[in-house]
């Protein structure tokens, strides 16, 4: 994340109800930005100006912009979305907008970092590269050929932000849309099969049920349901879920419904009823116990924790 004091050091705060949202979310510095544009690459490092100054980052917090970190030395431990991640040298790690995540206190960061401001690419692009792919790992190790790739691609981009005397500014801009697009299709396509070594994604079963489970997680906790739904026998998914994940479609409908209970009381003032009552708890005693179980802290400690 690069460093937010030409924002003034503040972010944005408020996002929940009663304007008392205490996990910042730091929006793209354009004003750090070369020429403006919007995009970033540069080297992490202490010393470097490429994370805010101004404020705790081992804290969690959430941006609206997207950052891709290859890391030149490991391992560093970094927080996405609740999850953490050991990110070794040569790896990747891919923060989406308005993701959460935190920092490392005692992980030295080292490398190359790029960060991109939703819109700088234009839609056809976007989708091509899979942009918000939520369901996508966020960590991301490519083998030696890869990663020889994407350190080129990358080095070619941070050349071309780099040079701001040979084109004019509309032309540059030109130039590094079509040099981020070269460097982002290649690392979709290692998000993806990233995802489908891990999640066997060519198991049209499970991806059917993954797909449903996002659409309907909020209100639907149902393994019969889901199985009716899609037309499978209660039997057949519970294979394809295990053979995809090493889980039951219960644990997975379960770990979904629990990041968003979790999202939920970090981003905003919400009452832990009404946290509940969104995900299809009515009762508050019932998500309270129903989070208990699944995390060993109740909603208002694990929302305590954050704050």
């Amino acid at each position: 994340m690069v460093d937010t004091r030409a924002q003034g050091g503040t972010g944005r705060e408020g996002d929940g109800e009663g304007g008392g949202d205490p996990i910042r979310t730091f929006p793209f510095p354009v004003d750090l930005s070369v020429l403006g544009v919007g995009m970033h690459v540069g080297p992490m490092g202490s010393g470097r100006t490429w994370h805010a100054a101004d404020a705790p980052l081992e804290r969690v917090h959430r941006i609206d912009f997207h950052v891709v970190m290859l890391f030149g030395e490991g391992p560093v431990r970094h927080m996405v979305d609740f999850a953490e991640y050991e990110a070794k040298a040569g790896d990747l790690l891919w923060i989406r907008p308005g993701q959460v995540h935190r920092f490392s206190r005692t992980s030295d960061y080292r490398g190359t970092v790029l960060t991109m401001q939703p819109g700088f690419l234009p839609r056809a692009t976007v989708e091509a590269t899979g942009l918000y792919r939520y369901d996508l790992p966020p960590l991301l190790r490519p083998d030696d050929a890869q990663l020889t790739a994407l350190r080129s691609s990358l080095t070619q981009l941070r050349c071309e932000y780099e040079d701001t005397t040979t084109l004019p500014l509309s032309l540059h801009t030109a130039v590094l849309r079509h040099s981020l697009t070269a460097f982002l299709l290649r690392l979709a396509h290692l998000a993806a099969s990233s995802a489908e070594a891990v999640r066997h994604q060519g198991d049209t079963t499970f991806t059917l049920f993954r797909d449903a489970v996002e659409r309907g997680f909020a209100t639907n906790h149902s393994v019969s349901a889901y199985a009716d739904q899609l037309g499978y026998s209660r039997r057949t998914l519970v294979r394809a879920v295990r053979a995809a994940t090493g889980e039951t479609p219960k644990g997975f409908i379960d770990k979904r419904v629990i990041l968003e209970a979790k999202r939920l009381l970090a981003h905003t003032d919400l009452p832990i009823g009404r946290v509940g009552a969104s995900i299809g708890f009515p009762d508050a005693a019932n998500f309270s116990k129903f989070f208990h179980q699944h995390t060993e802290v109740t909603p208002a400690v694990f929302r305590a924790e954050l704050r």
